[in-house]
């Protein structure tokens, strides 16, 4: 019989703060029945598979870094808007790394699109208003911005940075002074480029 109170949300609560211990990969079924010291098959009721809780702490991490961002943007514009959702990110990834794993799995189609996750996009687009980029620049700006603070982000938390000088910090607001410049002064498209795909 599965333990008083434990439902979906809780098993999520848990597993997320699992995958902050020990790592998103390592976030099963298994591992949380011995959290709570119940039966694996008691938790089925709750939840589907491993694979179902991975995207329960998917959607929990989603929506936490959103609610996050939302209220670190709130009335900024430019460099410091762009400043705030950045570190909003790295904040959340050193102080929930697991979370943070989880909030890069690869959702179906249809929870994606009832997830946090459009509301990263709008976040994001919101920042990008403070530079004047139109479509269709502006959807290369948003993949931009993501793959240069995601980018930093998982390469600090693999140690990749702390191995040399000078600190991560440093190259961390130096990375934002370029993309802030870049973003001032966006390229206009090459014609010949317009449209072509890989």
């Amino acid at each position: 019989m599965a333990r008083a109170g434990l439902n979906a949300d809780r098993l999520a609560l848990a597993g997320a703060e699992l995958a902050d211990e020990v790592g998103f990969e390592q976030v099963t079924v298994s591992a949380l029945a011995r959290r709570f010291d119940v039966k694996v098959a008691s938790l089925y009721s709750h939840v589907k598979s491993s694979h179902d809780l991975k995207v329960r702490i998917s959607l929990l991490a989603l929506g936490e870094l959103a609610d996050r961002a939302a209220e670190a943007l709130a009335g900024r514009a430019g460099k410091d808007a762009l400043t705030a959702l950045a570190n909003v990110y790295r904040d959340y990834a050193r102080e929930h790394p697991g979370r943070y794993a989880a909030g890069q799995l690869r959702l179906d189609p249809e929870t994606a699109l009832a997830s946090a996750g459009p509301r990263h996009s709008q976040m994001s687009r919101a920042v990008l208003r403070g530079y004047a980029i139109e479509e269709p620049d502006q959807t290369h700006a948003v993949r931009l911005l993501g793959s240069v603070i995601h980018g930093f982000v998982h390469l600090e938390l693999s140690g990749s940075f702390s191995h040399s000088d000078p600190a991560s910090q440093e190259s961390w607001t130096r990375t934002l002074d370029a993309l802030d410049a870049l973003l001032r002064n966006w390229p206009a498209p090459d014609p010949s480029q317009t449209g072509s795909r890989p």
